[in-house]
């Protein structure tokens, strides 16, 4: 029989082989905090594997820490407060029409790109998002290829062409019109793709972002089920953070930009491998 203070609990509780190598609570915290400076963000996953110990460990230390005003805790991690952090926070997501107007000459330079990367005969999927639909509209001149997509805007402007075009099934979320939810996810699982281009609310050394939490979930399905992994980001949204970190940028193949990114950010995508192709927007013609 197991006495009471034996029962397991995992929000109390944490194992012995964790209790004895703990590092004390101050050089955890210094640790955070440290990371925080260098990139903005920290993640608790990431925090927990570097230290050794355990995510509830790191949760409790991020909410002490936010008590303490050093930190704004989010899903899955923390920024720096506002007015101490180099990089910016988006909060709110702009309305899809509002973001394809936003840099669309880099847009359309970045899908001129994408599409040269294509052959044919090719399983492509496609994220949701204004650079995804700009790119989108470049693919109706490729019939040989067959398009899996959560964006049913993507989906309807390629559908009128007659194209194989394949969404899943699940939720729609609102105004970015976007299939979601634990079926979307299955059915996509069950798939693999030659390539997949994947938007971004923002990119910094930590990863890429993305303001919602069920377009993450797709976005991380087209990382694991595709050959090659392109992210499709303009200049504008480097050193920016959203709600939902995505992945670090060792999950990603090439970034496709308008503009070299500079700086850590730069450093940061040298270490992980991540080939740079770069759009000029001074190239597209109205």
């Amino acid at each position: 029989m197991v006495s009471p203070s034996e029962t397991p609990d995992s929000n109390v509780t944490e194992s012995r082989s964790e209790t004895g190598r703990r590092l004390p609570v101050e050089l955890r915290q210094a640790h955070i905090i440290e990371q925080l400076r260098k990139t903005g963000f920290v993640s608790v996953a990431e925090v927990a594997a570097a230290l050794a110990v355990s995510e509830m460990t790191i949760r409790r230390d991020l909410i002490d820490l936010e008590t303490e005003g050093r930190l704004v805790r989010t899903h899955g991690g923390a920024i720096a407060p506002e007015g101490t952090a180099a990089l910016a926070f988006d909060r709110e997501e702009p309305a899809f029409e509002q973001r394809l107007r936003q840099n669309n000459a880099a847009k359309e330079a970045m899908a001129t790109v994408a599409v040269s990367l294509l052959g044919t005969r090719q399983s492509v999927a496609i994220d949701v998002g204004s650079s995804a639909f700009v790119l989108a509209a470049r693919l109706r001149a490729l019939p040989s290829i067959k398009i899996f997509t959560n964006s049913l805007r993507v989906a309807s402007l390629l559908g009128r062409e007659r194209r194989d075009v394949y969404l899943p099934g699940g939720e729609v979320r609102g105004d970015e019109m976007s299939m979601c939810g634990p079926t979307a996810v299955a059915q996509f699982e069950q798939l693999w793709f030659d390539i997949a281009f994947i938007g971004a609310a923002g990119l910094t050394e930590a990863g890429f972002f993305d303001y919602s939490l069920e377009d993450s979930e797709l976005k991380r399905v087209y990382l694991r089920r595709s050959s090659r992994k392109v992210l499709l980001c303009d200049s504008a949204k480097f050193n920016r953070l959203s709600l939902v970190q995505v992945a670090g940028l060792d999950s990603i193949d090439m970034l496709i930009t308008d503009a070299a990114p500079s700086g850590e950010l730069a450093e940061a995508l040298a270490k992980a491998n991540v080939e740079i192709r770069l759009a000029n927007p001074a190239t597209i013609t109205s």
